[in-house]
């Protein structure tokens, strides 16, 4: 099944999880309610929720208990984008003005704050109490990646496994989780919420490296924010950690960055990208998350084979190929 069918097969339940996102997000306070939306107004792939249902199907569907699971996880991944564009002064998001912009920081700030506590709430409605601490510990998890992204801003020398940790914190694991707790929540046997998380995981692996890839490769039309942005902030990614290894670039590579540097973001980042876009560092970054979906897909192949892991499947295959 193509991507965009899959996701037509799931309008009806991926709309309950919209219809709730948005009312646990409105406030007595309209300002809130306001920036609250403006996120969620602007849309996005909704893969974990996709995720929570997919894995809901290898247990007791209950789309009432899945809400509980997905309505946070996405809530959860909101607040951190919110945030995200306040650390990183970004001024666009999915082709919109970003919290931060259309407001201010202390707004977008506490508006991230309240998404997170919204979340919360959500989720304490089910009484699985490893449900809970799963949550917990990502959101602690993600709040290292994030610090640690913070310290290696323009960090040059950083390894490649550093990065890997990061992107793990940052991103594989709320996709991970995703994928776990929707079996857990609907009863699945151990067996296949570990599959589940071991498919996620790896998923989330490739689609951060997707991600950092697209940032260099990408248009702003396509990705809703202008190319080379994480150069600009300082975020040293994957590809640009490859193309540090390529002696012919290394030092011209090396001078643009620290020109950005030395500007504090306001000097382009063109012909660092263009630089990166000429070395090796793209295709090794391309084989690395080839590599975690070749994982991901080993992973799926212990579980019941049914339309939800062929559903999942073709999502793994859209995220290795997926250009926005």
């Amino acid at each position: 099944m193509k991507i965009m069918q899959l996701y037509a097969s799931m309008k009806s339940d991926l709309q309950s999880i919209e219809d709730m996102m948005a009312k646990t997000v409105r406030s007595d306070l309209p300002l809130l309610s306001e920036t609250s939306l403006h996120l969620l107004k602007a849309g996005g792939k909704r893969l974990r929720p996709v995720f929570v249902l997919l894995s809901g199907k290898f247990g007791d569907y209950s789309l009432e208990t899945l809400k509980h699971v997905a309505v946070p996880l996405e809530l959860i991944h909101m607040a951190t984008l919110v945030h995200d564009d306040v650390i990183d002064d970004a001024d666009t998001r999915r082709g919109q003005l970003t919290v931060k912009s259309k407001w201010d920081n202390k707004i977008a700030m506490y508006t991230g704050d309240f998404i997170y506590a919204k979340a919360l709430t959500v989720v304490t409605k089910l009484p699985n109490v490893r449900i809970h601490q799963t949550l917990s510990n990502a959101i602690v998890q993600m709040c290292l990646g994030e610090m640690e992204q913070i310290r290696d801003f323009f960090n040059v020398e950083q390894s490649v496994r550093n990065y890997l940790l990061r992107i793990r914190r940052k991103t594989a694991l709320l996709i991970a989780i995703s994928c776990q707790l929707g079996a857990i929540a609907t009863n699945a046997p151990a067996r296949i919420s570990d599959a589940l998380y071991r498919f996620g995981y790896n998923v989330g692996m490739a689609f951060q490296i997707g991600d950092d890839l697209l940032d260099l490769c990408g248009t702003e039309k396509t990705i809703g924010k202008p190319p080379g942005s994480d150069l600009r902030q300082g975020n040293i990614t994957l590809p640009v950690l490859y193309a540090l290894e390529d002696a012919d670039i290394r030092d011209r590579l090396l001078r643009e960055i620290s020109l950005i540097r030395e500007s504090e973001g306001s000097v382009s980042s063109v012909a660092a990208v263009k630089l990166v876009r000429a070395s090796s560092g793209i295709a090794k970054a391309e084989q690395m998350s080839d590599r975690y979906i070749a994982k991901a897909l080993k992973a799926l192949d212990t579980l019941p084979d049914n339309n939800a892991r062929r559903n999942l499947h073709d999502i793994a295959r859209f995220v290795a190929k997926r250009s926005y």
